[in-house]
């Protein structure tokens, strides 16, 4: 088992109020020297391009996208028809909207008879023949992206690849930090700033089960996703093939969807930045009994990268990562060993299936106060059995997490979900009052009522009302997939440009068209060589 530099401190479930009413007091006295309001966001949407009939396109990523491999705002994930659009860092959280919804228009303006599939788990897939693995051309650096791929694929089946979902990417500024390093009596400094990300990451960790509750939108499937196998799960069916959990929240955090069997005996460690990227470098060198029979190079046979627990980091499933900008041929925890944490990236959101971008303001502001809450909170180091607490936890969440009997495992008692709920509400709500006050409006207190209102009422989550409107008029999601993504078409086609222009990101796809040719122009050593350098700490 991979356990890395776990503390042997006893940890703290039970909220230190000492330590949040000072830090908060402290935060509310100086909120705009702590400048909340150059908190910096980014947004990463995946979301499958779909055919007229609403199944999984089988076209190439289309040209007028630009070069997968080298577009800054539009990329793929595992499969060709998987995009993935991408937003750079800003501080205004409606030019961070505009800007998805810029990328959105532009690329729904360039598919023809082609649609973007609104839901995160797939649409109607035949075979796993029919999903295409993403091809990044003929440099070392596209041949192993494309090879990671194909990697997976022969690790977990190319399905669980084909899920859709929502990153989002979170910064705190340098005053933030100065300031928090004078309150705290610390000196301001990188590893400290590291440390106190780390904080917030191990509480996120700890309530984490709040994100796919309240915006968990998978709570129901298409059959063809289970490729005729049988699941432990007690599925009902609905209409012609449509699958669902009545108190499910979102199926794709779920062990069908973005999970592994082989990872379930990592125990990645967030208590300092050494530990974690030690805890994670270890998976990534240590054999796996289970990938052994897949070809890694042997007589130039290439099936995965190589035979142990991770292929890449990018492999380990998590809900949270810490992150640093890499730099050209730096692997990320490189990049974290050497200048810390500059970033945090939220992986627990599913696609808003009622958003033409899968996301809206509404939630990013609820994050925003959220996070801060998991900073501000005493947050000590994590044991391993608490970190299988947290993963218990999280998997009761997205399984039943709607039921009104749902109960979480809180220290050595049990708790009811809702009781817990209500008990962090009470402190986001003084949270969100701070942050109106910056930014002199009332949004992120309605933002935390709205979330809140979903505690008291689960039918308002959008997995309750996903899963309601199926039941109520017996339609499929696949039906209900390809009207949304229909009217989310014509919404899109409709609006004007508001941040980027058609000439922007057209200039921007043949930029990147003219980089990936460079790239395979240049000399380069043997793809073999070329890993065993990559793979070289």
């Amino acid at each position: 088992m991979i356990t890395g530099k776990f503390s042997t401190s006893d940890a703290i479930l039970v909220q230190d109020t000492a330590t949040f009413q000072q830090r908060l007091t402290v935060l509310n006295a100086a909120a705009h020297d702590f400048a909340l309001d150059q908190i910096k966001h980014g947004i990463e949407r995946e979301a499958l391009r779909v055919s007229n009939s609403g199944g999984l396109a089988q076209t190439m990523h289309p040209v007028a996208l630009g070069a997968s491999l080298t577009n800054h705002y539009i990329t793929t994930d595992f499969a060709e028809p998987l995009l993935e659009f991408i937003t750079p860092p800003d501080c205004d959280v409606n030019v961070t909207l505009n800007q998805l919804a810029d990328i959105h228009t532009f690329t729904i303006k360039h598919l023809q008879n082609e649609y973007l599939w609104p839901f995160s788990m797939p649409c109607f897939v035949g075979t796993e023949a029919d999903i295409r693995l993403a091809e990044y051309g003929s440099s070392n650096i596209g041949q192993m992206k494309h090879l990671y791929r194909v990697g997976l694929k022969h690790r977990y089946g190319s399905m669980m690849q084909v899920i859709s979902g929502v990153h989002f990417n979170f910064s705190l500024p340098d005053a933030f930090w100065q300031a928090w390093c004078e309150q705290e009596h610390l000196e301001y400094t990188q590893d400290n700033v590291s440390a106190a990300y780390f904080a917030l990451i191990r509480n996120y960790r700890r309530t984490c089960w709040l994100i796919p509750y309240l915006f968990g939108a998978s709570p129901a499937l298409c059959a063809s996703f289970l490729q005729g196998k049988d699941s432990p799960l007690p599925f009902k069916k609905l209409g012609q093939g449509t699958m669902y959990l009545p108190y499910a929240t979102s199926l794709r955090m779920s062990d069908l969807g973005y999970t592994s069997a082989a990872q379930s005996t990592l125990n990645i460690c967030y208590n300092h930045v050494d530990s974690y990227v030690a805890s994670v470098r270890e998976a990534i060198q240590t054999p796996s009994t289970l990938y052994q029979h897949i070809p890694a190079g042997e007589d130039q046979a290439y099936c995965q990268l190589n035979k142990n627990i991770l292929q890449i980091e990018n492999e380990l499933y998590s809900p949270i990562r810490p992150k640093q900008i890499t730099q050209p041929g730096e692997k990320p925890s490189e990049a974290l060993a050497k200048r810390g944490v500059a970033y945090i990236e939220v992986r627990a959101l599913d696609c808003d299936p009622f958003s033409t971008v899968g996301v809206n303001a509404e939630q990013i502001r609820f994050l925003d106060v959220y996070l801060l809450h998991c900073l501000l909170s005493a947050s000590p180091d994590m044991t391993p059995e608490e970190y299988q607490q947290t993963e218990a936890n999280l998997n009761k969440v997205v399984l039943s997490g709607r039921d009104p009997a749902c109960t979480l495992s809180f220290g050595s008692a049990e708790k009811l979900l809702r009781d817990w709920a209500n008990e962090l509400f009470e402190e986001l709500r003084a949270i969100a009052d701070i942050f109106d006050n910056v930014h002199g409006s009332t949004l992120y207190t309605q933002a935390v009522a709205a979330q809140l209102a979903k505690v008291q009422n689960s039918d308002l989550t959008p997995s309750g009302r996903l899963l309601g409107q199926m039941l109520q008029t017996n339609t499929d999601n696949s039906v209900l997939g390809k009207a949304l993504a229909k009217e989310h078409e014509q919404q899109l086609r409709q609006r004007s440009y508001v941040e980027f222009d058609e000439t922007r990101l057209a200039q921007e796809a043949m930029r990147s068209i003219t980089q990936k040719q460079d790239m395979e122009r240049q000399d380069e050593p043997a793809f073999a060589d070329f890993l065993k350098t990559y793979f070289a700490y």
